[in-house]
């Protein structure tokens, strides 16, 4: 039944034969009752993976004993079998005595169970861990896929003193669904009211619940906690459904947890809005197959620029995201001392794509740290129709404006232009200098009013920037949009030099030129246009 440290004192029974001294039997009671209060590592019974059938009392009698005379019993591994409700009652009834249990290793525990019998089982189990006085530190039910009702069956336990100091919580794989996530949510946030009452904060650090269903309702729900518990290191929500609206309520939580160092959202769809809101957290960012895109990966890449000096591992694997983007993300993990891997497979890269990343990386030397290409989509197809339609109503916009004239336009800036939406930005910048001509008094006009464009627009702060970048890059049809409404002009000289005096000025940081460079290098060589 694997035993564990100080669950048996036969290996004592030896010592003292070996060694031809009789010792009576009250001197060995106490020297073994001694030895169970002086533990070396912890005190575990271990059922693990036995693939037991355990349906009623009898079948457990002799777990039930040895757990019963397990002295100082700290945890108790019972994953890889299959409990039924009677077993799970007599076992309840053997830990209502054991107040230094810790850890809780249940996961994969009713197989072949009915969904009706798991409730009633974990509540049983659940309300010997709150009688005998236990303070959990480890609990993981994963594999149980219980669903809604079974986190209902854990729901009194989670807001019990017995968790009052639980620093891990592994659920994963456990169809909670939304309701689920709801409840879960809730009684962890009253576990934290009840334990800061008493005085011990509960203080949660690892937090796992990938394959759920929570999607964006589940995790806003969690989010919530999350920000109210402020102590979480790791969080794994893999595979939930989730989208921007929970992605973005995530990353608000994650600001309130300073010591967050690993986040895995994997398969969930974060596309540009959950990227930008996701981008300035981490030292472990898993992002693979979310569909991060290349306005997100360049998002991510003013995070890297910005800050997370002790990133490890980027993930922006299978996000769709064009190579000019994955060279502006390789660009801006410079410097970076602690990086080990950064992986950008599964992209639309093309095999020059792939090539010129391979080569920023060797110039950084940190080619290395860049993971496999193989499995590389080529480069994204053009939508030429699209632009041919849009070409009439870029020219009728064009004409607008030089009718309006450019000093009007400088005065509707002043007034009216909303500097906090970046596409509204970008969409006035091109159409200011859609209209520039080599003439003095056009070329300073223009200039003029770009400039308080972006200056205005660049004083709010650093993300900011990048979003206007990202949506001008979009807008001269460089980088293909999630958003279908945004409409591509065709690219004029006078939008060319207005960037290139634009990127000159104090007021436009340096490290958006580059991302700005990186992109409009690509249409001059295409266009055969001098820029500079």
């Amino acid at each position: 039944w694997g035993l564990r440290h100080a669950c048996s004192n036969s290996w004592l029974r030896k010592i003292t034969e070996s060694k031809g001294k009789a010792m009576a039997s009250g001197d060995i009671a106490q020297i073994t009752e001694a030895l169970a209060k002086t533990h070396v590592g912890e005190v575990e019974l271990s059922y693990k993976g036995r693939g037991l059938k355990l349906d009623n009392a009898e079948s457990v009698k002799e777990m039930v004993q040895e757990i019963e005379q397990c002295r100082g019993l700290q945890s108790l591994r019972l994953e890889g079998n299959t409990l039924g409700v009677e077993a799970a009652q007599a076992i309840a009834k053997s830990l209502e005595a054991k107040r230094e249990l810790e850890q809780c290793h249940w996961s994969d525990l009713f197989t072949g169970r009915l969904r009706s019998e798991i409730p009633p089982a974990l509540k049983s189990l659940g309300c010997s861990l709150m009688t005998s006085g236990a303070r959990l530190t480890h609990l993981d039910l994963s594999d149980n896929a219980f669903g809604p009702d079974g986190v209902k069956g854990i729901e009194s336990l989670l807001k019990s003193s017995a968790c009052y100091t639980l620093c891990e919580l592994r659920l994963n794989n456990c169809g909670m669904g939304i309701g689920g996530g709801m409840v879960l949510a809730s009684a962890l946030t009253e576990c934290h009211k009840q334990s800061s009452a008493a005085g011990s904060p509960l203080r949660l650090k690892v937090f796992i619940a990938g394959r759920n269903r929570l999607e964006n309702d589940g995790a806003t729900a969690l989010a919530k906690a999350f920000k109210l518990l402020g102590s979480l290191e790791e969080i794994h929500m893999p595979q939930n459904g989730i989208n921007h609206p929970g992605i973005t309520a995530l990353a608000t939580a994650i600001k309130h947890n300073p010591n967050l160092q690993v986040l895995n959202l994997n398969d969930n769809t974060f596309t540009k809005r959950g990227s930008i809101a996701m981008a300035e957290c981490l030292k472990v960012i898993n992002f693979g197959d979310c569909l991060v895109r290349s306005e997100g990966a360049i998002a991510i890449a003013g995070a890297l620029r910005k800050g997370l000096p002790f990133l490890r591992e980027l993930n922006l694997s299978f996000g769709e995201i064009c190579e000019a983007a994955a060279v502006v993300v390789a660009k801006a993990v410079r410097g970076k001392a602690d990086l080990e891997k950064l992986d950008l497979n599964g992209n639309c890269f093309g095999e020059e794509g792939c090539e010129a990343l391979r080569e920023v990386m060797e110039s950084l030397n940190m080619e290395d740290l860049l993971g496999s290409l193989s499995d590389d989509e080529g480069e994204p197809e053009d939508d030429e129709e699209e632009e041919e339609e849009e070409d009439d109503e870029e020219k009728e916009d064009e004409e607008d404006t030089e009718e309006n004239g450019v000093n009007g336009t400088k005065d509707v800036i002043e007034e009216k232009v909303d500097v906090s939406d970046a596409s509204k930005v970008s969409e006035v910048f091109l159409k200011i200098s859609s209209v520039y001509k080599d003439e003095p008094e056009v070329k300073q006009a223009i200039f003029e009013s770009t400039d308080a464009l972006l200056r205005k627009a660049f004083s709010n702060s650093h993300s900011q920037s990048y979003s206007f970048i990202s949506s001008l890059i979009v807008n001269l049809g460089l980088l293909k949009s999630e958003d279908k409404k945004i409409k591509k002009v065709a690219v004029l000289p006078g939008h060319l030099l207005a960037l290139e005096h634009a990127a000159a000025q104090e007021f436009f940081p340096a490290d958006q030129a580059g991302v700005l460079e990186e992109f409009v290098s690509r249409l001059v060589c295409v266009q055969n246009i001098m820029y500079i």
